[in-house]
């Protein structure tokens, strides 16, 4: 006879099974995978804003569409700038941020609610970008 789980391991299972510990539908990426993709042409937007950019600098050929304004609301210009630039929901896009916080929450909203196929996330952002002394524009 099959031993048996113990009295608690089936709620246990049965509550990870629910808790959505599926992949998300959007992929994350090193600074490595980022520079692959930027010599294939992939369009990378930097999300910051304004200031961030100018404390910094960006990506060389990145693309600047805030996202998230200075007191954290979304700034609704995002989304026609962004359609402008990548259109096909089939086209590859990267997304930076300062440390890969923001471009995640965004990533996943634009393959589970928009329904973009493939989208890649910066991991640790331009932080880590400049951190491994990757050049930047300022």
């Amino acid at each position: 006879m099959p031993k048996r789980l113990p009295r608690l391991a089936l709620p246990f299972l049965f509550a990870l099974l629910l808790s959505g510990c599926s992949e998300p539908l959007y992929q994350d990426i090193s600074n490595s995978e980022l520079k692959a993709l930027l010599q294939q042409g992939v369009p990378l937007i930097d999300i910051r804003t304004p200031r961030e950019w100018r404390e910094t600098g960006i990506v060389p050929n990145s693309h600047k569409i805030t996202f998230f304004k200075e007191d954290g609301s979304v700034d609704t210009a995002f989304f026609p700038s962004f359609d402008a630039l990548v259109g096909d929901k089939e086209k590859a896009v990267a997304l930076i941020c300062r440390t890969g916080n923001r471009t995640k929450s965004l990533a996943n909203y634009l393959t589970e609610k928009l329904g973009y196929k493939r989208v890649y996330n910066v991991t640790n952002g331009i932080t880590a970008w400049i951190g491994e002394g990757n050049p930047v524009v300022r």
